[in-house]
């Protein structure tokens, strides 16, 4: 495949992984097919990726915890085989909460850090936790194509990989990729802003030109929207990193604000404000 404040990066990890006060009874999981045996599941959290085919079904992320038995029945109106796979791009809460449910069934694989900040007690079998991991890049063969996992160097986190079907030629971006609106970078989660852009930008570069893209949220995508989303990473870390050059503090930043092409870009978590506040923390690290 061609030094933040630590409340921020706390408060941001808590809000996307617990989803204590928020009511899922009315959540609907919508599947739509991608390509060939690709499908993505919508709910709330992020977009799952599905292979369905003789082999059984796979999915990418597994959204919150209370989803899990509305996962399930979706995923068996797409194939009533028996789910192998769980593939975490990155660790929070609202892409490994359903992990538990099916991990009591299914091999949950992710990166090294993924399974190191889910454990979050002295058991090396707690439910829920990827039990196959690794450090740079992994293979699954499952369901006639070639399945790459790929760690990514700390962007929204330090776990996060991308996932490419290379049958189908659909790219699963996790959280490295939000569509239309403001990405979150986890800070206080290994994340970096730099590494962020750049690895957007990398992506852009190997990921074929005709691909279908799962982004971690918003809708179905293709390079164009990312892109558009690259675009807008590279001007607002810009105005912001000539803010600071200028010793403007982060009330003065968020105060001129910017520019109205990007406002509708905010998002159910991340609004024009807090994508400055995370852009100056981050871009304030020596």
């Amino acid at each position: 495949m061609k030094t933040s404040f630590l409340s921020l990066g706390i408060f941001l990890a808590l809000s996307i992984g617990a989803p204590a006060q928020q009511d899922f009874s009315k959540v609907e999981i919508k599947a739509t097919q991608v390509a060939k045996n690709i499908y993505m599941l919508e709910g709330a959290g992020g977009n799952i990726g599905v292979s369905v085919g003789p082999d059984g079904l796979l999915i990418v992320d597994d959204q919150f915890a209370p989803l899990a038995q509305k996962i399930e029945a979706a995923l068996k109106q797409l194939n009533p085989g028996k789910l192998k796979f769980v593939l975490n791009t990155h660790h929070h809460g609202d892409h490994t909460g359903g992990n538990a449910h099916f991990g009591r069934e299914a091999h949950i694989i992710a990166h090294t850090n993924v399974r190191k900040r889910l454990r979050k007690g002295p058991s090396e079998s707690q439910p829920g936790l990827p039990i196959i991991t690794f450090d740079d890049a992994l293979s699954l063969h499952f369901n006639g194509e070639e399945i790459k996992m790929l760690h990514v160097p700390p962007g929204h986190t330090d776990g996060d990989s991308i996932i490419h079907f290379t049958g189908a030629n659909v790219v699963h971006m996790g959280d490295s990729f939000a569509s239309g609106r403001f990405p979150n970078i986890d800070l206080a989660g290994g994340g970096d802003v730099r590494g962020f852009i750049r690895n957007v930008e990398t992506a852009i570069a190997k990921i074929p030109a005709d691909a279908k893209i799962i982004p971690g949220h918003g809708p179905l995508s293709t390079l164009k929207e990312m892109k558009e989303f690259h675009a807008m990473l590279v001007e607002t870390s810009g105005i912001v990193e000539n803010a600071i050059a200028a010793g403007k503090t982060l009330d003065q930043i968020k105060a001129e604000g910017l520019p109205e092409k990007w406002k509708n870009w905010a998002g159910p978590m991340i609004n024009p404000g807090r994508w400055l506040e995370i852009l100056y923390r981050g871009l304030s690290r020596k």
